[in-house]
């Protein structure tokens, strides 16, 4: 062949490549390549149609891609990996009952040991005033004084402290505010309005849970009246042994102490984390009545040593005060739920609930 044919055939073979643009079999778009022989993705021989002006082979391996080994639907599945509990990121604080949080027996575990903590350090606390001082009318006075008690309570502070730290392994970012709205302690996506309903709902409920508490009192103890023969004389408060300030000023100091740790607090640990666990396991209902229960037999944990010394009496006392904890334990928790796991209402209710209890003990004994 001379060069004269060579470059014929050159030619021809450019004009071949450059006339079609898309494969005449797949319909795909045909890249411009010199000498391309093959298309791309169904791998028919485009020189062959082109030059013999019929179909070559139905198919020919494409020798631009590497054959797969397996089929689409034949690939064999990859087992999942297992990285660790699924942590939840900021926007979805608000909005995270998708995820899974903490079991039953921690939602349980960490009351009680919050309680156990709560005990020993107010135990070390009274010791040390103790080791101080010898004199046991210096320590009578002192443990009757409403100013020492209101510090005193001050520790329930680690009601709240517990289940801050330990949430924050459920969190992509652990902070404190994070925390305390995974717990349910926020104004987030609430405006002023918004915020003012939650207080007149709180206010709103602390009396209804005064009313309700009354009445379960009462009823309690027309009942041990009638089929026991027992009368009972107490304040009828359903608040067995709370201490009353001798003044007005001790009053306020108490009342404030009692709003914004005690309601706050508790409510935190009970409703906040309790029971937010306890729903997720056990469902609405249940999760509702545990956290009550638990919350009333906690409250009473210092009844329980009098059954040793007279089980009579111990009966009597659970009877009187087991109900109305219960009692406003519900309606509590109940107000949690409506408020979709909320605190805001919950606390008010709560602090101001025991505020009342105390101010009408201590107008029924003022007046007295």
């Amino acid at each position: 062949m001379n060069d004269k044919e060579l470059h014929k055939t050159d030619n021809s073979q450019e004009s071949i490549n450059s006339d079609w643009k898309f494969c005449p079999i797949c319909g795909n778009p045909l890249p411009s390549i010199q000498n391309l022989k093959f298309c791309i993705v169904c791998g028919t021989n485009i020189i062959h149609i082109k030059e013999f002006k019929k179909f070559g082979p139905t198919y020919t391996s494409n020798p631009y891609k590497s054959p797969m080994k397996y089929s689409q639907n034949n690939i064999p599945s990859i087992p999942s990996i297992y990285y660790g509990r699924e942590l939840i990121a900021d926007e979805e604080l608000i909005d995270y009952k998708k995820h899974k949080l903490w079991s039953t027996t921690t939602s349980i575990g960490l009351a009680f040991a919050a309680f156990l903590i709560l005990n020993i350090v107010v135990g070390g606390f009274l010791s040390l005033i103790m080791l101080l001082s010898f004199d046991f009318d210096i320590i009578y006075n002192l443990l009757s004084n409403s100013y020492l008690t209101s510090l005193i309570l001050l520790f329930e502070l680690i009601f709240l402290i517990l289940p801050i730290l330990y949430v924050r392994k459920y969190l992509q970012n652990p902070t404190l505010k994070n925390s305390l709205i995974l717990l349910g302690f926020t104004t987030r996506g609430y405006d002023n309005r918004r915020i003012s309903k939650e207080i007149l709902i709180g206010l709103s409920f602390a009396v209804i849970g005064v009313l309700v508490v009354f009445f379960v009192s009462f009823i309690i103890e027309i009942t041990l009246e009638l089929f026991f023969g027992i009368t009972i004389i107490q304040d009828s408060t359903g608040l067995t042994g709370v201490l009353i300030p001798p003044d007005l000023a001790s009053l306020i100091v108490f009342s404030t102490v009692i709003i914004l740790v005690i309601g706050t607090s508790e409510e935190i640990l009970f409703r906040g984390f309790m029971q937010k666990g306890l729903v997720r396991s056990l469902g609405d209902r249940w999760g509702l009545i545990v956290t009550a229960l638990i919350f009333s037999l906690i409250h009473l944990l210092g009844v329980f040593p009098i059954a040793l010394e007279s089980p009579f009496l111990f009966i009597i006392l659970f009877l009187l005060s087991f109900p109305p904890y219960f009692a406003i334990s519900l309606i509590l928790g109940w107000l949690y739920l409506w408020r979709n796991e909320n605190l805001l209402a919950v606390m008010i209710t709560h602090g101001v609930y025991d505020v009342l209890i105390i101010v009408i003990t201590y107008i029924i004994y003022g007046l007295l």
